[in-house]
């Protein structure tokens, strides 16, 4: 049934998942109700669900423009159902803004393919990943797909190279600015966040620790699944999905460093995992399956989610 009514994108798939993500944005807003009376907090609360909106139209945008997906509405869903395992995640502007920089920077580099404008998307990509390190410092890490980028479409061309360091110095002059007019230390506020810190007993309680279990497992399925059938794709896209595939690892190893560490930087990898999900759907061609995948996938979620209010 899930997979019949998402087989095609449809305004009805896009309403359906615009409404659930209303629906359960707002289940975990009431139930810290705080901000309620405040402008300030209830226009910050307004400004994440625009962020989380713009977040799961862009991956729509990714999987289509690139020929990563084909005319369905399974990425969608899919990003809908990894996000709710980690519901505090509604709740984290940080890693919400640096989630949603970062598709704006995978989006180009993902078209990178196609060598038109190359060089206006390797700066943008690597603009859209030094302004996502600002709000989480790990994302900088990002940059090493820049490069990968550049070596497998634009490497003869050494200015191609330079490019990224163009683009952290006018980050750079833009936040020193920001810094003298807004009066904070803009050394401190860097030295502050590049810190490493590999342990991982973050867990407040039994059901985050659950969640994240059952997202690993997930994630093993779709990263082997992947690896395992990449050879058999479309050359056409051969490039695309071996960078989504680093996307993720990249995307892991901002989590194992990053300080102040929680489920909440796993949205990181929940965009490369979503294409890989998505492709497996659509490579498996068999109903009973890609039905069982779905419901086992919403009843982990709804669990994960509910577990946690």
């Amino acid at each position: 049934m899930i997979t019949s009514v998402f087989k095609k994108s449809t305004p009805l798939n896009y309403s359906l998942v615009v409404i659930l993500i209303l629906v359960f944005f707002f289940l975990f807003q009431i139930h810290e109700p705080s901000w309620v009376g405040s402008y300030f907090l209830m226009f910050q609360k307004i400004s994440l669900l625009c962020f989380i909106l713009a977040s799961f139209f862009m991956i729509n945008f990714i999987v289509k423009k690139n020929g990563l997906s084909k005319d369905n509405g399974y990425s969608i869903l899919f990003y809908l159902l990894f996000l709710l395992f980690f519901p505090s995640i509604l709740n984290n502007t940080n890693v919400i803004y640096a989630s949603f920089f970062i598709l704006l920077a995978l989006r180009r580099l993902i078209s990178l393919q196609s060598l038109k404008a190359s060089k206006e998307k390797i700066f943008d990509a690597s603009f859209w990943i030094l302004v996502a390190s600002l709000f989480q410092f790990w994302c900088i890490l990002f940059l090493i797909l820049v490069f990968i980028s550049i070596i497998f479409h634009v490497s003869r061309d050494y200015r191609n190279w330079i490019l990224p360091f163009i683009a952290l110095l006018a980050v750079s002059i833009l936040f020193l600015t920001t810094s003298l007019i807004f009066d904070f230390d803009a050394l401190k506020f860097i030295q502050d966040r590049a810190v490493i810190d590999l342990s991982i007993d973050y867990f407040k309680n039994n059901y985050e620790n659950g969640a994240f279990s059952i997202y690993v497992s997930v994630v093993l399925f779709f990263v082997v699944s992947m690896l395992m059938t990449l050879s058999n794709r479309p050359q056409i896209v051969h490039i695309s999905y071996k960078k989504v595939v680093a996307w993720f690892f990249i995307a892991v190893l901002v989590f194992i460093l990053s300080p102040d560490k929680s489920n909440d930087l796993l949205l990181l990898s929940i965009a490369p995992l979503t294409i890989m999900a998505t492709s497996h759907v659509e490579y498996v061609q068999q109903k009973l399956n890609n039905e069982i995948v779905f419901y086992v996938l919403i009843c982990c979620s709804l669990f994960t989610f509910f577990s946690q209010l």
